[in-house]
């Protein structure tokens, strides 16, 4: 518990580095300019056909009707827009939190080593290629297992607990092999996730509550659609401050356990390995314990 709140208001505290700031902007440059691209070419494509798997649904016809007959007749035309922007939600923090593993990642834990680790030695037991297969395995399940959960998401309490988990999971997967595998062997990192892996859980679990936080603003209807050019964006940073600083507090954390868990190891007593030596028998000794010999 000691370490988890040591590293936790370091990485608090790293998130004002002018460095931090800067490259949590990155990705909100790089997503709104993929944003914008993809709203001008296939928004109005999206909501024809959300409308019109709107309409198909019977039941949702009888809903809306019913809401007109007692004059709220704004909600046909929010329907889909909203739909469209609810499912949004999670493809946003994944991508984020890719984005934030990929570009923010690396830079963040070079910071941290250098500033608190200098002497900690790189054992390069991970490679980009496996981290990248990783963290693509990592969102692919995170993806299904969203994707499986929406039903649920209409009862009130598991859509505020369900997408935190799961992007929590996420977190601890990407994370913990990406602070790790530049300093760690393979051998250290299994050791110490085994080690750790309740905190490291928990640690994404927070965060993962910590990023469904700007979802408050998705639920200001009628007011976010209309501010919704500023507050995708403010959003969007947000989520991405939120995953650097679990970039940064993976990285205060693995590196202290990894520095503890090769003091440890150099501490521990080496088993001696001399040779014993061979033990020498006076023939003159035991001359008299030999059978006499035979005729």
């Amino acid at each position: 518990m000691k370490l988890l709140i040591d590293s936790f208001w370091r990485a608090a505290a790293y998130c004002l580095h002018p460095r931090v700031i800067a490259l949590s902007l990155m990705p909100l440059v790089l997503m709104a300019v993929a944003a914008l691209g993809l709203g001008y070419f296939m928004w109005d494509a999206t909501l024809a056909w959300v409308r019109a798997g709107v309409e198909s649904q019977v039941w949702l016809t009888s809903v809306l009707a019913w809401f007109d007959s007692i004059g709220v007749g704004g909600l046909k035309a929010l329907l889909a827009p909203l739909l469209i922007v609810f499912l949004a939600i999670p493809v946003i923090v994944i991508v984020s939190l890719l984005v934030v593993a990929v570009l923010m990642t690396p830079s963040m834990l070079n910071l941290v080593a250098e500033r608190r680790f200098p002497a900690l030695d790189r054992r390069h037991g991970g490679s980009t290629t496996a981290g990248v297969f990783a963290s693509l395995g990592a969102t692919l399940v995170a993806l299904v297992s969203l994707v499986l959960s929406i039903p649920l998401w209409f009862v009130p309490p598991l859509v505020l607990i369900l997408p935190p988990l799961i992007w929590g999971w996420l977190t601890y997967k990407v994370m913990t092999y990406d602070v790790l595998a530049e300093h760690a062997t393979k051998e250290e990192r299994r050791e110490i996730i085994r080690r750790h892996r309740s905190a490291l859980l928990g640690m994404g679990v927070l965060t993962g509550y910590l990023g469904a936080a700007p979802s408050l603003l998705w639920a200001s209807g009628v007011l976010f659609l209309a501010l919704a050019p500023v507050l995708v964006p403010v959003a969007i940073w947000i989520y991405t401050l939120v995953f650097a600083f679990s970039a940064l507090w993976f990285s205060h954390y693995a590196l202290y356990a990894l520095q503890a868990l090769r003091a440890e190891r150099a501490a521990a007593p080496v088993p001696s390995t001399a040779a014993v030596p061979p033990t020498v028998v006076d023939p003159a000794a035991t001359a008299g314990l030999l059978p006499p010999p035979l005729i």
